[in-house]
């Protein structure tokens, strides 16, 4: 395998890692239609836990079979397909070295309203299912983030020795942060430098909305971007992902229109963003116009 100058750029920014990680970071930033240009697109598909499988797959009742996913993410041409214990032990024999892999190790779930996530995996499996890498959530914000990163320091330390890297949902959320300041550019910035300060190799947060929570740093932002440009916004929180030393990639969200999909991910391709983690509104569409979205996707960052 030959690397890009893409992709020994970032691995040059990641200091003081051993080659496993490196090998499976290659792994993943290799893979697929995007591999070797530096962007990625994962497969995610924990809504079955986190919000019910009904909720999650009923629109479209092919998603509830865990094999549909793999299929999906390999026929689209992913960077990586993520999924709890359960929904990757289901096809890890039968897609075993066709897709990356990302062991989603912990999650929380919609029958009780805690911020809160739960451990249903481990590096132990990971290494068993053959994953490139593990994923885990942390709430900034939340009455349980510093027993939540905790956790995540002893996970990705016990990844790390295995060789494999760390993706970190880092998702804001709690007593005093509210729905509309989930999103707001300065708690996502807050969000995007605790995931790279704890050391995770690939950072997933959520698309910044122009709202400054912090009224104080209205200002200072005003001065520093323009607000009004979701490009300049994932400029910004790429920024403070050390930088842009960071791979940092930014969730789908709610259910929206090809149209709007593909608008963000133009900007979030303008800002330099590292890509993309789209699940629902992927693996809830019927599976042409999945594949079709996603390849359109695929377009936009590639060219």
């Amino acid at each position: 395998m030959v690397y890009t100058d893409n992709i020994k750029q970032i691995l040059r920014n990641y200091e003081n890692t051993n080659a496993g990680v490196k090998s499976n970071l290659v792994n993943i930033l290799m893979n697929g239609k995007l591999g070797g240009t530096g962007r990625l697109l994962i497969l995610p598909v924990d809504q079955g836990h986190e919000h019910g499988p009904d909720k999650s797959f009923m629109i479209n009742p092919d998603a509830y079979d865990p094999l549909y996913h793999y299929s999906l993410a390999i026929e689209a041409g992913l960077s990586a397909y993520a999924a709890p214990l359960g929904f990757l032990e289901a096809g890890a024999e039968t897609f075993a070295g066709l897709i990356p892999t990302i062991l989603k190790i912990n999650s929380s779930n919609s029958l009780l309203d805690i911020k809160n996530q739960s451990k249903n995996g481990s590096v132990k499996e990971a290494l068993r299912l053959g994953c490139s890498a593990v994923g885990f959530t942390i709430y900034p914000g939340s009455d349980y983030q510093y027993e939540m990163i905790e956790e995540f320091k002893e996970i990705s330390l016990e990844a790390t020795e295995h060789g494999l890297p760390s993706v970190l949902w880092s998702y804001p959320r709690g007593p005093k942060i509210s729905k509309e300041s989930e999103t707001s550019i300065d708690t996502i910035s807050y969000a995007t430098h605790i995931a790279a300060l704890l050391g995770a190799h690939i950072i997933k947060v959520k698309p910044p909305t122009s709202l400054v929570a912090e009224s104080n740093l209205k200002e200072k932002y005003n001065k520093l971007i323009n607000l009004n440009s979701l490009s300049d916004r994932i400029k910004h929180i790429k920024k403070c992902a050390f930088n842009s030393k960071r791979i940092v990639v930014f969730s789908g969200g709610n259910a929206k229109g090809d149209k709007e999909i593909l608008e963000e991910i133009k900007q979030i391709k303008e800002g330099r963003g590292n890509g993309s983690i789209i699940g629902r509104n992927t693996f809830q569409r019927p599976r042409k116009e999945a594949l079709n979205l996603l390849n359109n996707i695929i377009e936009i960052y590639k060219n």
